[in-house]
């Protein structure tokens, strides 16, 4: 099945959306992962906007109530004194500056047996977001489970969700009052959360497959990353990505890149040709020519063992099976570096029993020891070689101890990332 062209720009609209009425049109019910997923992508959209303070809070608002499913919420924030910046499902009304006092004690999530204070008493969960020792704010949050069912996991993603919004208003403030160095700090926590969410969590290792993945930021945001997306129970695709240049605009950039391509894969099937023509062209929207994105994907059908790939300007993964090393040159130039791509070309190949597919970003490859000599992909492709009948795991852990041995001394000078896939 294809995506029609009409039908695919509908789609990145309602997904790139900014109006409250875009997120009620998906159902997301059912898929707790993809809720999240799609909250980030809406909150980062948000905060890259500039939108402002009320429709941020309306945002987070809708989030927690008709897509996380909390019953009642507050958001107590300081906003030069202590106030109810967003609230839903409460009518009393409370002493904001007893209540905020009282709230100081708490340093991380805290569920509510009981309380003397009427206000605190409403919830089940009391969320500090706590950045360098200071309250930036507090959310009294519940949910209609019962309280002894819950644990402090239940809001964590709340609390995520929370923090991304108080730090990034708290950046516009800091940047109102000049103060540049700390408001870089705040945005690159900010990054570093969202991209850790992003991150695979849990990578398959059974009859059909053994996948692994590590990755090492240079700072505390990277412009690195890796995925692996199922399709169903013989389907998948696995993909890396590096955008051009550091800091806070290239990971946000990126996380808004992945967390796109992880929500499309949730609707259709479609030719990885049209797929790359579109998202070419939504990073020539967001980054407007200033940044691109080098992009690796491959769509692997387990049954058939058929291999379908486009490499758009990244680092030549390559497969080794038996004696024979395959690099995978197929593709195009990258994402954002023109209007329109010039080409785009899928490569196809029919992966072997025991097929060893190696991913990996500039970083490992052009990692120098203290003579100037970079670690290079011969010796990448040799040390698979040599350890590709281990588990991925093992291997990667291999792999990274070879890249600490060959800089010595010396630092990551990049992100550094490798994710490596064996297909029985």
């Amino acid at each position: 099945m294809h995506f029609k062209h009409e039908r695919f720009h509908k789609l990145l609209t309602r997904l790139n959306a900014h109006g409250i009425h875009r997120l009620k049109f998906v159902n997301w019910a059912n898929v707790m992962k993809d809720n999240r997923l799609h909250s980030i992508l809406e909150l980062t959209n948000a905060i890259n906007a500039n939108l402002a303070i009320e429709q941020l809070y309306r945002i987070f608002t809708f989030i927690l109530k008709e897509q996380l499913y909390f019953t009642r919420f507050a958001l107590v924030s300081k906003q030069g004194d202590w106030q109810i910046a967003t609230k839903s499902g409460i009518k009393s009304k409370w002493d904001i500056a007893e209540l905020a006092e009282e709230l100081q004690r708490f340093k991380d999530i805290t569920l509510v047996a009981s309380s003397n204070n009427p206000a605190i008493k409403d919830f089940q969960a009391i969320i500090p977001i706590i950045h360098h020792d200071k309250a930036l704010a507090f959310l009294l949050i519940a949910t209609n489970k019962k309280t002894e069912a819950l644990t402090t996991d239940y809001f964590s993603f709340a609390r995520t969700l929370a923090n991304i919004m108080c730090v990034a208003l708290e950046n516009r403030k800091l940047t109102e009052q000049g103060v540049i160095k700390e408001q870089i700090s705040k945005e690159l926590e900010l990054a570093s959360e969202m991209q850790k969410l992003l991150f695979p969590q849990e990578l398959p290792s059974n009859k059909k497959m053994d996948i692994s993945g590590r990755y090492i930021p240079r700072h505390a945001v990277g412009g690195d990353f890796y995925d692996f997306i199922p399709l169903g129970d013989e389907e998948y695709i696995v993909c890396i990505g590096d955008v051009s240049g550091k800091g806070i605009t290239a990971a946000l950039l990126m996380t808004n890149f992945q967390a796109t391509i992880r929500t499309l894969f949730k609707y259709q099937r479609f030719e990885l040709t049209f797929l790359l023509e579109e998202l070419n062209n939504l990073v020539m929207k967001n980054a407007k020519g200033e940044k691109f994105i080098t992009f690796f994907i491959a769509h692997y059908n387990a049954y058939s063992r058929r291999l379908q790939y486009v490499n758009a300007g990244h680092n030549q993964p390559f497969i080794i099976s038996g004696k024979t090393t395959t690099l995978l040159t197929e593709g195009s130039i990258g994402l954002g570096m023109l209007d329109e791509l010039p080409f785009v070309h899928v490569g196809q190949l029919q992966l072997q029993a025991k097929s060893t597919l190696v991913l990996y970003t500039d970083g490992v490859v052009e990692l120098e020891n203290e003579k100037g000599v970079q670690f290079g992909v011969e010796t990448l492709i040799k040390q698979v070689r040599s350890f590709a009948s281990l588990k991925m795991e093992d291997m990667n852990d291999i792999i990274f101890s070879k890249l600490e041995e060959w800089k010595g001394s010396l630092p990551y000078v990049d992100d550094t990332a490798i994710f490596s896939c064996k297909f029985f």
